[in-house]
């Protein structure tokens, strides 16, 4: 097929998305398929006039354009097919406030949180204890992040993700060993446990790409039951969002074993140390065999949106 690849874009993982466009670009093209290469930050005007060549347009983007729905929303303009969620499930999953609401809805465990926007007048004081996260609201890879120990480090926290042009979510801190989950095609992929390397508090963004970074177990070396707790979490958050096709949810486990879903993500990452290929490889899929799987669904996905459209 005439592929269209789109990485890179202007978000703070600009980085990490080109990291992983790599890969996926010689893995299409050991498929067979043509592949052309099309950054959002150099070629935006060439999105649509492109998808409308393209058999398939595979999406490797990380924040703001591509989690967000635009490029989803322009791809379908053009009537082109791609992998994974649709615009509206993008926007809701990619704002972490707004993917709580919805796991509030759908009855599913998440850490207590506020928002800050960063408005004039805005109170810069929570009335969550301490320790809590500081992060972006619509970020990823952890960049931004801060572990808030004191209520003095509360204020700079924010002045960092305000900084960014975001508003910040903060989020109670639940300690205890760090879970994810990968679902693909409806069906929850094995259970990843994350330690990160010794030193670093949390899962930051060394811990997630560099050689040395945290250690990832998968399977998860934790009990049946919480193995099959947080893959139905997982999934019912999948589905709450009306994500297509694939998506990885995070979790922290307290110390009474119960998980708390933290956010869900709808492009996981693909790079050579990314969570999504080490679970799909759990179960038989090596890495051309899930871009192939992501192929599909997406095609399967397009055939069965244009179908309803003209019921």
């Amino acid at each position: 097929m005439r592929m269209i690849l789109i990485a890179g874009g202007w978000s703070t993982e600009r980085e990490v998305s080109l990291s992983g466009a790599r890969g996926i670009s010689e893995a299409l093209a050991r498929l067979g398929h043509q592949v052309r290469f099309l950054d959002p930050a150099l070629e935006f005007a060439e999105i649509i006039p492109a998808a409308r060549q393209a058999d398939f347009a595979f999406l490797n983007l990380h924040g703001s354009p591509g989690e967000d729905g635009l490029i989803q929303a322009m791809l379908e303009e053009a009537d082109c097919p791609y992998q994974g969620a649709g615009p509206r499930a993008s926007f809701l999953a990619l704002n972490k406030a707004a993917a709580k609401a919805v796991y509030a809805k759908a009855g599913l465990r998440t850490p207590a949180w506020r928002l800050f926007t960063g408005i004039p007048g805005e109170t810069r004081e929570t009335d969550l204890p301490c320790p809590l996260f500081v992060k972006p609201n619509t970020g990823g890879s952890s960049l931004g992040m801060s572990r808030v120990a004191a209520p003095e480090d509360f204020g700079p926290a924010l002045d960092k993700v305000f900084a960014l042009g975001q508003a910040a979510l903060v989020e109670e801190c639940i300690p205890g060993q760090e879970l994810t989950c990968a679902v693909l095609a409806d069906r929850p992929l094995p259970v990843i446990l994350i330690r990160p390397r010794a030193g670093t508090i949390f899962f930051d963004y060394e811990n997630k790409y560099a050689a040395d970074g945290a250690e990832e177990i998968c399977p998860a070396p934790v009990d049946a039951a919480l193995t099959a707790e947080v893959q139905a979490m997982s999934l019912a958050a999948h589905k709450a969002l009306s994500i297509d096709g694939y998506s990885r949810s995070d979790f922290m486990v307290d110390a009474s074993g119960q998980p708390f879903i933290l956010e869900t993500n709808t492009l996981p990452g693909m790079t050579p140390t990314s969570l999504l290929p080490k679970a799909a490889a759990a179960v038989g899929l090596s890495f051309d065999a899930l871009v192939a799987e992501l192929v599909r669904l997406g095609l399967a996905a397009h055939a069965r949106n244009s179908a309803e459209d003209q019921a």
